[in-house]
């Protein structure tokens, strides 16, 4: 990726011109790079893309770097809005968008759907809106800034949607370096046990969606309980479940608006 990235072409050119001479410039920017990224710096960041969705999004510092396990949550909303009545052109919320990955992937792959997404960092906004127009969807998402569900506090939605932080304290002692010491911080921690972010999702979210409608969050498999009594104890939801992610690990909880 780094090679690639410094010499301006695919990666799989690298394979079919493997004789191509590097230039003084090109050699000592890639050594750069490389010992950037020895020391943890995501590549991901080091080049400015990230992969994901069959996407590439434009990533930096001021937003996290997608990864697979929010693949699920956006293979469940796909899916169940294309099999299930009253939700073919949903309203959809994405709060805290971060790069947009979640809001963009949903609105080139639910063609009527519209989407508002939100985020408290008006940089990590400007990434979103930027990434929404190079891939051709900005018509139909709006950006909005502002905390958790304060800037869709007058929406009825179908799907209320989100990963947002949510490491405990106590496993933030074990993140990697590449994380911990490069991503935004306040888009990771969620408080003492994690859940500050996602209770408020859950316990003040329902009066957001229509019915039918559906709140689907991204969290960690090491949550799997708390959530589900959180969501079985507000009486607002029925049939909270969670999904397996990529890796069958329980990561995104599921619950239909009573």
């Amino acid at each position: 990726m780094l090679l690639a990235h410094v010499l301006g072409v695919d990666r799989l050119k690298l394979y079919m011109d493997p004789d191509r001479p590097a230039n003084d410039l090109e050699r000592a920017t890639f050594r750069e790079l490389v010992e950037r990224a020895v020391a943890h710096e995501p590549v991901d960041y080091l080049v400015g893309k990230s992969p994901f969705f069959s996407m590439m999004l434009d990533v930096n510092p001021n937003v996290l770097i997608p990864r697979p396990s929010t693949e699920t949550l956006i293979e469940h909303v796909i899916q169940h809005a294309r099999r299930t009545p009253g939700f073919h052109s949903p309203l959809i919320a994405d709060v805290g968008t971060g790069s947009g990955a979640i809001a963009i992937a949903l609105a080139k792959h639910i063609p009527h759907s519209r989407i508002i997404a939100t985020d408290i960092s008006e940089e990590a906004l400007a990434t979103a809106q930027k990434n929404a127009e190079a891939l051709g969807v900005a018509d139909r998402i709006e950006f909005r800034q502002g905390d958790l569900l304060e800037p869709i506090q007058n929406e009825r939605l179908r799907y209320l949607v989100s990963n947002p932080p949510y490491i405990s304290d106590a496993e933030w002692r074990d993140v990697q370096p590449n994380v911990k010491d490069h991503e935004p911080e306040s888009a990771l921690r969620g408080g003492a046990d994690g859940l500050r972010y996602l209770r408020v999702l859950i316990e003040k979210g329902r009066p957001l969606l229509d019915r039918p409608g559906q709140l689907v969050l991204e969290a960690s498999s090491s949550q799997k309980k708390p959530l589900l009594k959180i969501a079985e104890t507000s009486s607002v939801w029925d049939n909270p479940h969670i999904l397996a992610d990529h890796e069958h690990l329980p990561r995104v909880l599921v619950c239909d608006a009573r």
